[in-house]
């Protein structure tokens, strides 16, 4: 296992804490060398995707970066993690030998191989606003190669299904030969990627990053010459190349070697390391006065793009103060008028610096392992905290919302967290010997309900009080084989009354992924929700070993899928294209084609993905009026479903001229809105299309 960057911290300077020093005038962004691209004017994290586990079947074998000894499963006494993830949302973990969590259940952890990880880490991404992830690529020379080459396609799989972007982050620590394997590396293999649309590019040119350069210590033993070569080299290749660079890399002092001033300057972006330097606020603050600004200013004297690290805090270390720490790091960093931010780190949980959903408290972490969660300072903070703050934080540097020095976002959003079902009250058409209804939530897989008699069948659960549910994961005993149920889901606030919240379908039930089911709901309140059951292919009866339920108590943070993506339009009139519905401005718009209804617009949303509901605005000055407006949804851009159905949305300065539409949930990557009528102009008119799942 190559040395981690924390093992190089030691040796670096960290410099004093002192007052905060205002800087008059920072609020105005600074100049940058490059337009907006993947990494200018984004949010961008540091992905690691290097954890393996025995079974998952990759080459590297054993529990890679999860324990010191890999060919052995990880405990107390043989780790290299600080912080425990929240694995709720994976499908398939794997047993360890820690304690059982602190709530009884086993601990067991993700493996960074299976596709569904990667599909769910960016499916994170794309939830909470992350643009761009930063692949780690070690030296692929040796028993690791394998494991990273095929993390890579994963990679590119995952962002291509989410609309992320990803790009190549080569860290030469320990790499004796990487002068001439990188540039062997990268023509062989790993340029390959930059065809996929989802490969992110800067000026045209598609992005890499160079990590260690000029680092004073053993692990780095590289001369200024051969860095500038290998800068250069890669500049000739077509790319835009970022260096991750020593703290005080223009000074040449503390971490960073003297005489590699030109081999800093040859990169396109800088992105000094900051992990480490600083556990507190007036440590951020010393460095945005003596280090960040000094730092933007050579950049921009240079045409350098800054990418300056932003930092959640170490977890194990209790620098995190609930998130002011992290709040902090971006305020400076924003406010500072850097051209992008790189967050160390998505998934770094051996460091304790993630952002990824980690363990909220106590009960979400092995007993006596003496791992802090995320409440550890008193504060309850739900999972995935952390990244609503990176959401915010990369909407305040994209000036969606006001540069703000208070943290914006609050640790929880309120009780409905964890598994509503848990325990509750839950009923059903019939039951089948020693099979209850209640063994469907009592927290064991193992045990289920089993009907009897002819079908259809149902089962309900009472949540004891109403929740605006996103999602519902029914599952079946692990061990079992696969099978198919035909199950719908209804919704109600009585018991007695009910609504679709799911239609009818074969719900896919198979060991290689838990035997677990996932179905997404559009988030309307309901208290009590209903399992109809109309055939299983595995047995005679309808079959359910648990049924999990969860729930938001505010919408999701920045689910606008709509937002910057690929529009079309049956047509347009002079400016107003189609284009402006998702550019985030309410003051341009579409218009379609005068007199000639019916007119349509169309948003790409990039992958398919469960549409919940729609929200529509015209300018908010203009005068109130009527469109009549259907919505339908496609996966495939030629075959369209129904998700709203035709009807008079009336748009009122009143209520800032915005109209929600709720849909019936269903995959969709197209969504058209089709405009048959406008009672304040001969025309289809919008100024924002928003689509949230």
């Amino acid at each position: 296992m190559p040395l981690t960057r924390r093992t190089l911290l030691s040796a670096a300077a960290l410099s004093p804490a002192a007052a905060i020093l205002e800087t008059p005038g920072l609020e105005a962004p600074a100049f940058a060398a490059s337009p907006a691209g993947d990494v200018v004017g984004k949010i961008s994290v540091g992905y690691q995707g290097w954890f393996a586990c025995p079974g998952d079947g990759a080459p590297i074998g054993g529990w890679w970066h999860w324990s010191r000894d890999r060919f052995q499963p990880p405990s107390t006494t043989n780790t290299t993690i600080v912080s425990w993830p929240d694995t709720r949302d994976f499908t398939h973990v794997y047993p360890t030998a820690y304690p059982n969590l602190g709530d009884g259940r086993a601990a067991a952890l993700f493996s960074s191989y299976d596709q569904q990880t990667v599909d769910t880490h960016f499916g994170w991404m794309r939830t909470y606003g992350i643009d761009t992830a930063a692949l780690q690529r070690f030296n692929p020379v040796g028993d690791e190669g394998p494991t990273r080459d095929a993390m890579a396609q994963k990679v590119r799989t995952a962002a291509e299904a989410t609309g992320r972007k990803f790009y190549v982050m080569y860290d030469v620590s320990g790499w004796s030969n990487m002068q001439s394997e990188l540039k062997t590396d990268w023509t062989t293999k790993m340029s390959a990627h930059t065809a996929s649309s989802a490969y992110a590019r800067e000026n045209g040119k598609p992005v890499v990053c160079v990590w260690g350069f000029g680092f004073d210590d053993d692990n780095h033993n590289f001369s200024p010459a051969a860095c500038l070569d290998v800068v250069n080299w890669l500049k000739a290749q077509g790319c835009y190349v970022i260096g991750g660079v020593p703290t005080y890399w223009r000074e040449g002092k503390n971490d960073s070697r003297t005489g590699y001033l030109d081999v800093y300057h040859a990169f396109h972006m800088l992105s000094p390391w900051m992990v480490g330097r600083t556990g507190d606020l007036d440590g951020l603050d010393w460095f945005f006065t003596n280090v960040n600004t000094p730092d933007q200013a050579d950049c921009n004297s240079h045409g350098i793009d800054y990418q300056p690290c932003v930092l959640p805090g170490d977890l194990s270390a209790g620098h995190r103060r609930h998130g002011d720490f992290y709040w902090r790091s971006l305020y400076n960093m924003v406010r500072l008028g850097a051209q992008g931010l790189y967050v160390s780190m998505f998934d770094e949980f051996n460091e304790g610096n993630q952002i990824a959903k980690t363990a909220e408290t106590a009960a979400d972490v092995p007993a006596g392992a003496g791992i802090r969660a995320l409440d550890e300072d008193g504060t309850r903070c739900d999972a995935d905290y952390y990244l609503r703050l990176t959401t915010d934080g990369g909407r305040m540097l994209k000036g969606q919302i006001a540069l703000t020095a208070v943290r914006p976002t609050s640790p929880t959003i309120g009780a409905a967290t964890g598994n509503l079902a848990a325990g509750k009250v839950v009923s059903a058409s019939s039951t089948n010997g020693g099979f209850p209804a209640a063994n469907a939530v009592d927290g064991n897989a193992a045990s289920y309900w089993e009907s009897s008699g002819a079908f259809p069948q149902w089962l309900q659960v009472d949540l004891g009080a109403a929740y605006p549910v996103t999602r519902l994961v029914l599952r079946l005993p692990a061990g079992w084989e696969r099978r198919t149920q035909t199950i719908g889901i209804e919704a109600g606030s009585d018991g007695s009354t009910w609504s679709a919240a799911a239609g009818s379908a074969g719900l896919v039930f198979d060991p290689a992924s838990g035997n677990a089911v996932t179905v997404a709901l559009s988030g309307a309140t309901a208290r009590f929700f209903r399992l109809s059951f109309a055939g299983n292919t595995g047995w005679p009866a309808a079959q359910l070993g648990q049924i999990e339920v969860y729930a938001e108590s505010t919408p999701p943070p920045v689910s606008d899928l709509a937002r910057s993506r690929a529009t079309s339009a049956s047509g347009h009139v002079q400016n107003y294209a189609p284009g402006n519905v998702v550019d985030g401005d309410t003051a341009s718009y579409w218009e379609s084609a005068n007199n000639a209804f019916p007119q349509w617009i169309q948003v790409d949303l990039g992958a398919a993905t469960t549409v919940g509901r729609l929200v529509l605005k015209l300018p908010p000055a203009w005068g109130a009026r009527a469109q009549t407006l259907a919505a339908t949804g496609s996966t495939n851009g030629s075959s369209f479903s129904t998700l709203a159905g035709a009807a008079a949305r009336t748009f009122d300065p009143a209520t800032g001229n915005a109209v929600t539409v709720t849909c019936t949930p269903a995959q969709a990557r197209y969504v058209r809105l089709t405009v048959t009528g406008n009672t304040a102009w001969p025309a289809g008119q919008l100024s924002t299309v928003e689509v949230y799942p």
